[in-house]
């Protein structure tokens, strides 16, 4: 039997956890795929598998020969990829994760992608949550936060900011704070994916880091949620200002406390591997960083670029560091 073919059967083996999930991977019959594994080890002389009615394992020398493989067949792939990409334009699927509230900026490069180059498709998922791009096979996931796992590739796309905001409704009934410590008595809306729990955490005045333990009656992975049950003026809220910056605008929510800088945060392009990125995820990458650029005011209020939100909603511009 072919040996390449041979060696990805028992990877996929491996990675799958079985014959069957690798078979499927595959796109081969159960059979074939275990006669693949099954002529490497005739070949080796070696056991490579365990196998019993519920599950496959590594031998010791099994581990030893997965490690080497796994490392084989990464650098094939990357020397075809390399290939296709000196003489090619990004072609196949490119498949997305997008936070939910980024759709709207994503949407334009989307377009202007595809427009760009037609052998290219977009599967595109939209979620609140991170997710795991490299066990649900996402090319590439664009999110609001830093991912919690470290060996993903983070390439900063622009910064943001939260917007302390809430209704007037909200306001006459309960008044308006007039400091952070203040805020530990309001009903505060908070986001469960808030990397800080329920201290919300400020730049102050004096550029020195502040923070305010906060409580209320609604705690949400859904922005969309607490910005609705804000404007119906049950509460405060914490949000990012490409979610709530046509609210201010129009003046159904009212900024809050400006001197307070809410922590600078980034909308991230996530993904696994730096070495030899595919043609397709490198330049829709580039071309993100283009068009989230055009979103500055948008994205982040307090940028010095983005003095018109501050006039947008008729507060006085905060100082510049």
């Amino acid at each position: 039997m072919d040996r390449l073919t041979s060696l990805t059967a028992f990877v996929r083996v491996v990675e799958c956890g079985g014959f069957s999930a690798a078979a499927r991977r595959l796109n081969l019959s159960v059979t074939m795929v275990s006669n693949h594994v099954q002529a490497l080890e005739d070949r080796l002389a070696v056991r490579l598998l365990n196998r019993t009615t519920r599950r496959v394992s590594l031998t010791d020398a099994g581990r030893a020969y997965y490690d080497r493989c796994v490392g084989i067949l990464a650098e094939l792939e990357a020397a075809d990829e390399l290939a296709v990409a000196l003489n090619a334009t990004p072609r196949g699927t490119l498949r997305l994760h997008v936070g939910t509230h980024l759709a709207r900026f994503i949407a334009p490069a989307i377009s202007d992608f595809v427009a760009r180059y037609p052998a290219v498709s977009v599967e595109l998922t939209i979620g609140e949550a991170s997710v795991d791009i490299v066990d649900e096979g996402f090319d590439l996931a664009v999110h609001p936060l830093q991912p919690q796992n470290a060996s993903l590739i983070c390439r900063r796309l622009t910064p943001w900011r939260h917007v302390l905001c809430a209704a007037p409704a909200y306001l006459e009934k309960h008044g308006v704070p007039q400091s952070l410590e203040e805020l530990a008595r309001h009903n505060c809306l908070r986001y469960s994916h808030y990397p800080f729990g329920n201290d919300w955490r400020f730049t102050g005045p004096d550029k020195t880091d502040v923070s305010v333990r906060v409580s209320g009656n609604l705690v949400t992975n859904s922005g969309e949620t607490m910005r609705l049950v804000a404007l119906s003026g049950e509460g405060l809220l914490l949000l990012p200002s490409f979610i709530v910056l046509d609210d201010l605008r129009s003046g159904a929510l009212r900024q809050l406390l400006p001197t307070y800088r809410p922590l600078e945060f980034a909308i991230n392009a996530i993904y696994p591997h730096r070495d030899h990125l595919s043609t397709k995820v490198r330049t829709f990458i580039d071309l993100l960083a283009v068009h989230f650029a055009r979103h500055r005011e948008w994205l982040n209020p307090f940028d010095s670029a983005s003095a018109a939100f501050a006039r947008a909603v008729g507060e006085p511009s905060p100082s510049q560091d």
